[in-house]
């Protein structure tokens, strides 16, 4: 069975009308819907010869035996958020299935090939993203997601018990990657840059490392006609300024600063408001410029509330560190890229992916981009053409197979380490 993309086209169009409605894709985690999308995928691999099981996650296993344990693991997910777009997640699933099909007819692979569909990736109905591969990673918190709700008021240990999901015993998923020696994910970008570069494929250095906090000005709340400019503790201006400081260093850094949610819990149009809350998200590949941009923005904030005769305190929100990816990886996704259609970029991934997550289990990873059309993901509008989604199945095949060859060739070093960049010319046992 040769490799056919164009089959991968047919069956994500199939996936989004069996799943989707005028608003988008509808396989929110958790629901009848991303259940029977799951089942749509074990109709497609039923007939191929591979183990298919869930483990304590619930995260669904399509495993092609090889002639070692060795394995190199193949990760998308079908679930998507509310009105979501008909690529996100889904595109990495059904490519693999068909990289998964070209395999099984070559016959028996020299290492294990597996396809994971990790359970909530998204976290759009609980609020909190990553839960399967998390789970796999060995970082999930049962006691920080067993207090989750949804806009219900369900909890979730309720919810995956209906789903046969323990939550006590979810960590038991860690089991399943202990012989991982590769971790390839592929992925619509999500974003301009491949665009505005006018470049189909990018090979992905790593996923931003956030720190995201709630910053909170106060000043003195006082009438808007009868306070000069010259004597108003006005917090307005404290976080205007802050704002335009944010956005100095991460330009200086070369990273990224948002301002998502802005209030003043008590403004009226006729008073100059005592307090103005704001999340600050900044975002960088590099561990140590993040912690700098964070240390500035801080420091900024603290001299403007200063001058401005305000008080400022943060408080954390989310943090995650930057997951930079395998550098031997990175090298073989650029050249399957470079042989597949001529030209490559290197480039971050803003965004979080469950390869995040197996980056930080020391898990050697790599992610390949597939050109997002305007730059949208997450809406109906998300989109990329058809020659770019074959061309992102022929390459991500191509680097499955380099993969291949690379763990038989090359011992990994062990998880965990600091460095994985350089590697012992052992065969893999």
């Amino acid at each position: 069975m040769p490799l056919d993309p164009l089959r991968v086209i047919e069956e994500l169009h199939d996936l989004e009308r069996l799943t989707g409605d005028v608003n988008g894709a509808q396989r929110v985690c958790w629901t009848p819907t991303w259940e029977q999308a799951r089942q749509w995928l074990l109709e497609k691999v039923a007939s191929l010869p591979v183990d298919v099981d869930r483990d304590e996650a619930g995260n669904l296993w399509v495993t092609l035996r090889g002639a070692s344990k060795r394995t190199v693991l193949l990760g998308g997910h079908l679930d998507s958020v509310e009105n979501g777009g008909w690529l996100d997640g889904c595109l990495n699933v059904v490519a693999a299935l068909e990289v998964l099909r070209r395999l099984c007819e070559d016959g028996t692979p020299a290492v294990t090939v597996t396809l994971v569909d990790w359970a909530d990736e998204e976290g759009f109905r609980f609020g909190k993203s990553l839960w399967g591969s998390s789970c796999a990673a060995g970082t999930m918190d049962p006691d920080e997601f067993r207090v989750l709700s949804d806009r219900d008021g369900t909890l979730l240990p309720s919810v995956l018990a209906a789903h046969g999901v323990d939550i006590d015993r979810a960590l038991g998923a860690r089991s399943r990657v202990r012989d991982v020696a590769a971790y390839l994910e592929l992925h619509i970008e999500q974003g301009p840059v491949l665009e505005s570069l006018d470049l189909p494929l990018g090979a992905v250095l790593g996923t931003f490392g956030v720190e995201r906090h709630v910053v909170t000005f106060t000043g003195q709340r006082a009438h808007v006609g009868a306070t000069p400019m010259a004597l108003r503790r006005d917090p307005v201006a404290g976080m205007a300024r802050f704002a335009l400081e944010g956005r100095g260093i991460a330009l200086r850094h070369g990273g990224v600063t948002t301002i998502g949610v802005l209030e003043a819990p008590d403004g009226i149009p006729t008073a100059i408001p005592a307090e103005v809350q704001m999340t600050f998200d900044q975002r960088h590949l590099d561990q140590l410029t993040l912690n700098e941009m964070l240390a500035e923005a801080q420091a900024a904030s603290k001299r403007i509330a200063a001058e401005e005769h305000l008080d400022v305190r943060w408080s954390v929100q989310w943090r995650i560190a930057a997951r930079p990816f395998d550098a031997d990886l990175i090298d073989l996704c650029d050249e399957s890229i470079l042989e597949t259609v001529g030209r490559s970029h290197r480039m971050p991934s803003g965004a979080l992916h469950d390869a995040a997550e197996m980056a930080g289990a020391g898990i050697p990873t790599v992610m390949m981009f597939a050109q997002s059309l305007r730059g949208l993901s997450h809406n109906k509008e998300e989109d990329t053409t058809p020659e770019h989604i074959v061309a992102s199945v022929r390459a991500f095949d191509l680097l499955a197979s380099k993969a291949v060859a690379y763990v038989v060739r090359c011992e990994v070093m062990p998880r965990g380490s600091v460095s994985q960049s350089s590697r012992r010319p052992e065969a893999c046992p």
